[in-house]
Protein backbone atom coordinates (compact mmCIF):
# COMPACT_ATOMS: atom_id res chain seq x y z
CA UNK A 1 0.00 0.00 0.00
CA UNK A 2 1.46 3.36 -0.98
CA UNK A 3 2.49 4.76 2.68
CA UNK A 4 1.98 8.85 2.35
CA UNK A 5 4.12 8.90 5.37
CA UNK A 6 7.45 7.64 3.96
CA UNK A 7 9.99 9.01 1.48
CA UNK A 8 8.84 9.79 -1.83
CA UNK A 9 10.17 10.74 -5.31
CA UNK A 10 7.81 13.38 -6.97
CA UNK A 11 7.08 13.68 -10.65
CA UNK A 12 5.17 17.08 -11.53
CA UNK A 13 4.24 17.07 -15.32
CA UNK A 14 1.30 17.50 -17.52
CA UNK A 15 1.45 13.92 -19.17
CA UNK A 16 0.12 15.10 -22.55
CA UNK A 17 0.72 11.97 -23.20
CA UNK A 18 2.86 10.19 -20.73
CA UNK A 19 5.07 8.42 -23.11
CA UNK A 20 8.08 5.86 -23.11
CA UNK A 21 10.75 8.97 -21.91
CA UNK A 22 8.09 9.35 -18.90
CA UNK A 23 8.30 6.02 -18.63
CA UNK A 24 12.11 5.93 -17.69
CA UNK A 25 11.97 8.40 -16.00
CA UNK A 26 9.34 7.09 -13.33
CA UNK A 27 11.64 3.90 -13.26
CA UNK A 28 14.70 5.92 -11.72
CA UNK A 29 12.41 7.55 -9.75
CA UNK A 30 10.69 5.02 -8.08
CA UNK A 31 14.51 3.21 -7.74
CA UNK A 32 14.91 5.75 -5.14
CA UNK A 33 12.43 5.93 -2.75
CA UNK A 34 10.08 2.71 -3.85
CA UNK A 35 7.40 4.82 -4.13
CA UNK A 36 6.32 7.71 -6.08
CA UNK A 37 3.80 10.37 -6.20
CA UNK A 38 2.24 11.61 -10.35
CA UNK A 39 1.28 15.01 -9.75
CA UNK A 40 -0.67 16.14 -13.41
CA UNK A 41 -0.53 20.16 -13.97
CA UNK A 42 -4.47 20.69 -14.32
CA UNK A 43 -4.02 22.27 -17.57
CA UNK A 44 -6.45 20.66 -20.51
CA UNK A 45 -7.72 23.13 -22.99
CA UNK A 46 -5.12 25.70 -21.20
CA UNK A 47 -2.03 27.30 -21.08
CA UNK A 48 0.59 25.82 -19.03
CA UNK A 49 3.52 28.44 -20.14
CA UNK A 50 4.91 29.61 -22.98
CA UNK A 51 5.36 26.97 -25.73
CA UNK A 52 3.29 24.97 -23.48
CA UNK A 53 -0.73 25.75 -24.97
CA UNK A 54 -1.47 21.91 -26.69
CA UNK A 55 -2.82 20.00 -23.61
CA UNK A 56 -5.72 18.34 -25.48
CA UNK A 57 -6.00 15.31 -22.55
CA UNK A 58 -8.30 15.06 -19.65
CA UNK A 59 -7.20 14.46 -16.06
CA UNK A 60 -8.85 10.87 -16.65
CA UNK A 61 -7.29 10.55 -19.98
CA UNK A 62 -4.17 11.09 -18.32
CA UNK A 63 -4.80 8.96 -15.13
CA UNK A 64 -5.86 6.11 -17.38
CA UNK A 65 -2.67 6.87 -19.67
CA UNK A 66 -0.24 6.58 -16.72
CA UNK A 67 -1.38 3.50 -15.30
CA UNK A 68 -1.93 1.61 -18.87
CA UNK A 69 1.68 2.41 -19.36
CA UNK A 70 3.16 1.51 -15.70
CA UNK A 71 0.80 -1.83 -15.95
CA UNK A 72 2.78 -3.36 -18.46
CA UNK A 73 5.69 -2.89 -16.21
CA UNK A 74 4.29 -4.33 -13.44
CA UNK A 75 3.84 -1.62 -11.01
CA UNK A 76 0.72 -0.80 -9.42
CA UNK A 77 -1.58 2.50 -8.09
CA UNK A 78 -1.98 2.74 -4.87
CA UNK A 79 1.18 0.29 -4.11
CA UNK A 80 4.02 1.40 -5.97
CA UNK A 81 2.57 5.34 -7.12
CA UNK A 82 -0.32 7.64 -6.79
CA UNK A 83 -1.48 10.00 -9.63
CA UNK A 84 -2.67 13.42 -8.19
CA UNK A 85 -4.35 16.08 -9.68
CA UNK A 86 -2.89 19.88 -8.90
CA UNK A 87 -2.73 23.33 -9.94
CA UNK A 88 -1.29 24.60 -13.29
CA UNK A 89 1.92 25.00 -11.29
CA UNK A 90 4.06 26.90 -13.18
CA UNK A 91 7.15 27.84 -10.63
CA UNK A 92 8.44 25.94 -7.58
CA UNK A 93 10.21 27.62 -4.77
CA UNK A 94 11.75 27.07 -1.45
CA UNK A 95 13.38 29.55 1.46
CA UNK A 96 16.16 27.36 2.40
CA UNK A 97 17.32 23.53 2.33
CA UNK A 98 14.93 21.38 4.27
CA UNK A 99 15.80 18.43 2.86
CA UNK A 100 14.32 18.13 -0.35
CA UNK A 101 16.72 17.19 -3.69
CA UNK A 102 15.96 18.59 -6.63
CA UNK A 103 17.71 16.43 -9.12
CA UNK A 104 17.65 16.29 -13.63
CA UNK A 105 18.00 12.85 -14.44
CA UNK A 106 20.02 12.56 -17.78
CA UNK A 107 18.84 10.34 -20.48
CA UNK A 108 20.96 9.49 -23.76
CA UNK A 109 19.31 10.16 -27.15
CA UNK A 110 16.91 7.62 -27.40
CA UNK A 111 15.19 8.85 -24.84
CA UNK A 112 15.58 12.40 -24.99
CA UNK A 113 15.10 12.61 -28.06
CA UNK A 114 10.85 11.53 -27.16
CA UNK A 115 8.91 14.40 -27.94
CA UNK A 116 4.86 14.59 -26.50
CA UNK A 117 4.86 17.56 -29.05
CA UNK A 118 5.31 15.26 -32.06
CA UNK A 119 3.55 12.62 -30.38
CA UNK A 120 0.31 14.70 -30.23
CA UNK A 121 0.92 15.89 -34.26
CA UNK A 122 1.28 11.58 -35.16
CA UNK A 123 -2.48 11.83 -33.29
CA UNK A 124 -3.71 14.06 -35.15
CA UNK A 125 -2.11 13.17 -38.38
CA UNK A 126 -4.28 9.45 -37.60
CA UNK A 127 -7.16 11.19 -36.58
CA UNK A 128 -6.77 9.82 -32.92
CA UNK A 129 -7.04 13.34 -31.83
Amino acid sequence: MFDWKKPTVQMLGRWQPWHKGHQELFKRCINKTGQVIIQVRDVEGASAGKGQDDNPFSWEAVCENIENHLTKDGYKRGIDYEIMLVPNITNITYGRSVGYVFEEEIFDKDISSISATKIRAGLREKGKL
